[in-house]
């Protein structure tokens, strides 16, 4: 059984940073995609940011220019970092990974909450 272990949420000001890590319990060269979802209170899972094994990323653009996702295969991490905080950031934050073959599986970890306040 794969774990997401995520750390780095917290409470931030607006315009401030926080950076977010994901470490996975196996070797992430296994995942095709790992990635960065967020809900916020009464509203649906969304994504933020993706990333593949060749490092091509996909960002939400709510946040480009703002976050930056990259992943750390030697640590077996993905990171969000956050910059330029808005109060619409404030969502629990879950990471992600997916895999295709042999099969497609999807891991979640168990979300972490930031909060930004104005």
């Amino acid at each position: 059984q794969v774990q997401l272990v995520e750390s780095g949420g917290g409470l931030a000001q607006a315009g401030g940073s926080l950076r977010l890590s994901c470490a996975a319990s196996r070797s992430s060269i296994s995942f095709n995609v790992m990635g960065w979802y967020r809900q916020a209170p009464g509203g649906q899972r969304e994504l933020v940011a993706r990333i593949s094994g060749s490092g091509s990323t996909n960002l939400a653009n709510s946040v480009k220019g703002r976050f930056t996702i990259s992943r750390d295969d030697a640590k077996n991490t993905v990171y969000l970092q956050m910059n330029s905080l808005k109060p619409e950031d404030t969502a629990v934050y879950y990471c992600n990974a997916l895999t295709t073959f042999p099969a497609r599986n999807e891991y979640w970890g168990q979300g972490t909450q930031v909060t930004v306040s104005s």
